[in-house]
């Protein structure tokens, strides 16, 4: 029995930081024991021009106080011309497209993409991924199925388009993968793990309360063998969305799990107790590294068999796994 692994530049290929206070309270957890992680643009306003990247990434670099952690940064999608993607090329690792009010911040997305059809074919040219929040209006449990087309749709469109399906949830989307060589995705430690039966099985919990939504075990099933068979295009990214207490134990709960205080430890037990250890940094590290051809900072975690209790609450948020023991410890060398 190893009791402790060594992961190499660990990366979050989908965090939310927000702003202001809550950002010097979240973003040191991040910078700690990642090198790096992919950055959501859907602030108020949203990033929707190289100087608002600019100045929320440095915003963000004195927040996180690390200089081995690099905050890869997106643009809200909207109808760019070539001349603001061309700008924004060497600032940015992709656009985020939301759907209009599918998430929290997201009022400002679109509602037919096709509309905006010219905006990809320019992305495809210049080599910008396109990062997607994929989901409809429908039933909330069918909304990602439903979205399904709208992949297949782009990929066969934009061939040459790298497309990143966010925080996929079903099984479906897992077969989706293997259809389209421009399709990637990244899966979160909440939707690998937790079922909808988790939040409303029992006492409603709100800080487990996410969009897109928890789904069915045949769901949370697909997503665990494909990230136990080595996936290459499958990568680790916790869509870590902090919302002070107020905002989730109330009517009109916000969506977001607060994860990133114990990704790491907790990915850890879950491949440490199904016995793939050695795909634990191509899952938080590795595939993204080739999918996205970054070269992260140089930064070495170590992940020990020590139990440690998670705080009830971080500033005015509450962390995943809050008041429970976890078996394994993340630090950074």
């Amino acid at each position: 029995m190893n009791n402790t692994w060594l992961i190499d530049s660990p990366l979050d290929m989908h965090l939310h930081l927000r702003q202001g206070h809550m950002l010097d309270v979240v973003a040191p957890w991040s910078a700690k024991c990642f090198a790096g992680a992919v950055i959501m643009p859907n602030l108020v306003p949203p990033v929707t021009s190289v100087e608002m990247v600019v100045k929320y990434r440095e915003e963000i670099l004195r927040s996180g106080n690390d200089d081995r952690f690099t905050p890869y940064m997106t643009l809200f999608f909207r109808d760019y011309s070539e001349a603001e993607l061309i700008a924004a090329r060497k600032h940015i690792i992709g656009i985020k497209l939301y759907p209009d009010g599918v998430t929290t911040n997201s009022e400002s997305g679109i509602t037919d993409w096709r509309a905006y059809d010219h905006v990809l074919s320019i992305m495809e040219e210049l080599s910008i991924p396109l990062l997607v929040h994929g989901e409809t209006h429908g039933f909330v449990m069918d909304r990602e199925r439903e979205f399904m087309d709208t992949y297949q749709d782009m990929a066969q469109r934009h061939p040459r388009l790298k497309i990143i399906m966010e925080h996929i949830t079903t099984r479906e989307a897992v077969a989706l993968l293997d259809r389209h060589v421009n399709l990637f995705a990244t899966v979160t430690l909440h939707h690998l793990l937790l079922t909808l039966d988790d939040m409303a099985g029992g006492k409603l919990d709100p800080h487990l309360f996410c969009k897109p939504i928890l789904k069915y075990p045949h769901d949370r099933e697909a997503l665990q063998n494909a990230v136990l068979s080595g996936h290459s295009k499958i990568m680790f990214g916790s869509d870590s969305a902090p919302h002070p207490i107020h905002q989730k134990e109330c009517c009109g709960c916000a969506a977001g799990v607060f994860s990133a205080p114990t990704a790491l430890p907790v990915l850890a037990d879950f491949f440490d107790r199904r016995g793939k250890p050695e795909l634990l940094q191509k899952f938080v590290s590795d595939h993204a590294r080739k999918i996205y051809g970054i070269n992260p900072p140089a930064k070495r975690v170590s992940l020990t068999r020590q139990s440690w209790r998670v705080p009830d609450k971080i500033g005015e948020v509450v962390p995943y796994m809050a008041g429970k023991e976890i078996p394994w410890t993340a630090r950074p060398e």
